[in-house]
């Protein structure tokens, strides 16, 4: 092959790999080895590059003030112990709900609704609540 080729296929090439390399706001990646670029949020599932979730924040060291309320409206007569005011984390509602379903012996749920997170626990438990609350040194009010 005479050099004028060689020279010709060199420059091509050297092209076409600059064409097809593409900054990350031009496109999404389509497949990768590389580990770490294949990394997923797990709340979206999207790519972490591309994750548009708002970052976890640690609730334990978060300072909040449970409100807990009694409520029996649009429930047919049963009463649900409401905490109110907690951190906005789905894992810390998720925990501390188990734990207060556990410690209570009954039912319950937690809503992320709004801009606190929220606890429904049923029963009229607010004394076992308030006492789980202040054995972990947090201030209750209600």
């Amino acid at each position: 092959m005479s050099d004028s080729w060689k020279n010709a296929l060199q420059g091509a090439l050297r092209n076409s790999i600059k064409d097809s390399k593409q900054s990350p706001e031009e496109g999404k990646l389509v497949y990768s080895t590389d580990p770490s670029l294949k990394a997923q949020c797990s709340k979206c599932k999207e790519l972490k590059a591309a994750c548009v979730c708002e970052p976890e924040v640690d609730a334990s060291k978060a300072k909040y003030i449970p409100v807990l309320r009694i409520e029996k409206s649009g429930r047919a007569g049963k009463t649900v112990t409401v905490i109110d005011q907690l951190p906005k984390t789905e894992l810390f509602l998720r925990d501390l709900t188990t734990k207060l379903k556990k410690k209570c012996g009954s039912g319950g749920s937690y809503k992320m609704d709004g801009k606190e997170g929220v606890i429904e626990i049923q029963g009229d438990k607010r004394e076992i609540i308030r006492a789980e609350f202040l054995k972990q040194g947090i201030q209750v009010k209600g």
